[in-house]
């Protein structure tokens, strides 16, 4: 069985920083693409970051563009975001998410791409 575990989420005060971590288990993603999205209350899911299978090629919400820094460690099956000068309106659930858009150089920033889903990690960002 295929899952996506995150995880590092919390609370911190607005100005701080979290790096959240996304574990596959049951098969490995170093093909294809990965992404993070979040969900804050009352709010559709929405694209944060996204890293092409090499780790070359990342995009990002130009929300958070400047401030996370999403990066995978194939060797590990692993994938980050780090989240610094986080502002209360990150406030958000955040999802980790693979596409099997495999030895793509771009990747997708729509929900539809994405085939597997964590059960996320909340993020609380305080004022």
């Amino acid at each position: 069985q295929v899952q996506l575990v995150e995880s590092g989420g919390g609370l911190v005060q607005a100005g701080g920083s979290l790096r959240l971590s996304c574990a596959p288990s049951g098969r490995t993603f170093s093909s294809d693409c990965m992404g993070w999205f979040r969900q804050a209350p009352g709010k559709e899911r929405e694209f944060v970051a996204a890293i092409n299978w090499r780790g070359t090629s990342t995009f990002y919400a130009d929300s958070v563009k400047g401030r996370f820094t999403i990066d995978r460690d194939n060797a590990k099956n692993m994938m980050y975001l780090q989240m610094n000068s986080l502002k209360p309106e990150d406030t958000a659930v955040y999802y980790c998410a693979a596409d099997l858009l495999t030895y793509s150089s771009r990747c997708s920033s729509y929900l539809n791409s994405y085939d597997y889903w964590g059960q996320g990690t909340q993020v609380t960002v305080s004022s």
